[in-house]
C-alpha cells in the first residue's frame, strides 16, 4: 500500500442527507466533524442540524432517525457554511466513503448566494473506505464491519447519527491505520472502543511515593486486551515483547 503524507491535523466528518442524491435535489440535513491533532482527539467538534427547505425520504428517516418537524426551526446551510469551511480549513478529511459526503458538500457549496468552490479547495480528503478496500480486499469494509473486525464498540448506535458516526470512524480510522490511543485523553477509546466516563487529572511530578496501588484483575485483562487491538492493527506491539 503506497505510503502517504498524513497532516498533522485530520478532521473526522460524517453527513446525513434527506436522499442518496443532490442531483436529485437532496440535501444535507446534519453535519457531525471531530478533530485529530498529531492522531490525538482534541476535543473540539463541529456539529449542526440543518433545515434542507425540502422533505426527507421516509427511507432515510428509517436511517438517522432525523424528522421533518425536528429540522424545521434549524439553520439553513448557508447560516453554518463559513463556520464549516474554517473547521475544516487546512486539514485533512477523513470520511468513509467521501465521494457520498464531499458530493452533498459540493453541491450546497454551489447552491450558496455566493458559491464556495468545492471542498477540495479547502482542505485534503483520506477515504477509509478506499483504504479499507485495499488493506482488507474480498471482506466487508462498512463501517459496522471495520468496527467488528477492529474491536471498536458500536452497539450505542441503533440509529446513524453524523456526530456519533465520526466518533466512531475516528476510532475505527487510528486503529486501522496503524496508531493507538493516547492514554490521557479523556474522549479516546479503550480496548473495547468504550468512552472514558471520567477526565484524567494529572499530578505533580514531585509528589510523596506513599502508597502504591496494585491494578485489579480486570484492570490487567483490559490492558492485555488492548495491546492485543495494538498488536492486530499495526501488527506489532512493543509491550508485548
Amino acid at each position: 500500500m503506497q505510503q502517504r503524507t498524513v497532516k498533522q491535523r485530520l478532521v473526522v466528518l460524517d453527513t446525513e442527507t434527506t436522499g442518496l442524491n443532490p442531483q436529485e435535489g437532496h440535501r444535507i440535513i446534519e453535519i457531525g466533524c471531530v478533530e485529530l491533532v498529531n492522531r490525538r482527539l482534541t476535543g473540539n467538534r463541529f456539529h449542526v442540524y440543518i433545515n434542507p427547505d425540502r422533505l426527507i425520504d421516509d427511507g432515510a428517516i428509517e436511517v438517522h432517525g432525523i424528522t421533518n418537524q425536528f429540522l424545521e426551526d434549524k439553520p439553513r446551510f448557508q447560516d453554518v457554511a463559513e463556520d464549516l469551511i474554517e473547521f475544516i480549513r487546512d486539514s485533512e478529511l477523513v470520511i468513509h466513503n467521501a465521494p457520498f459526503d464531499v458530493g452533498f458538500i459540493n453541491h450546497e457549496f454551489s447552491l450558496l448566494p455566493e458559491p464556495k468552490g468545492t471542498v477540495a479547495e479547502y482542505c485534503d480528503v483520506f477515504d477509509t473506505l478506499t483504504y479499507a478496500r485495499q488493506k482488507h480486499p474480498g471482506q466487508r469494509n462498512s463501517l459496522d464491519a471495520l468496527c467488528k473486525r477492529y474491536g471498536v464498540d458500536n452497539s450505542h448506535r441503533e440509529l446513524h447519527g453524523a456526530l456519533l458516526d465520526a466518533e466512531i470512524l475516528a476510532d475505527v480510522y487510528l486503529l486501522m491505520t496503524g496508531g493507538q490511543f493516547s492514554l490521557l485523553d479523556e474522549d479516546l477509546g479503550t480496548a473495547a472502543g468504550e468512552k472514558t466516563a471520567e477526565a484524567l487529572v494529572r499530578l505533580p511530578s514531585d509528589r510523596p511515593l506513599t502508597k502504591i496501588i496494585r491494578c485489579s484483575e480486570e484492570e490487567s485483562e483490559a490492558h492485555r486486551q488492548r495491546l492485543a487491538a495494538i498488536e492486530k492493527a499495526s501488527g506489532v506491539c512493543l509491550w508485548n515483547q
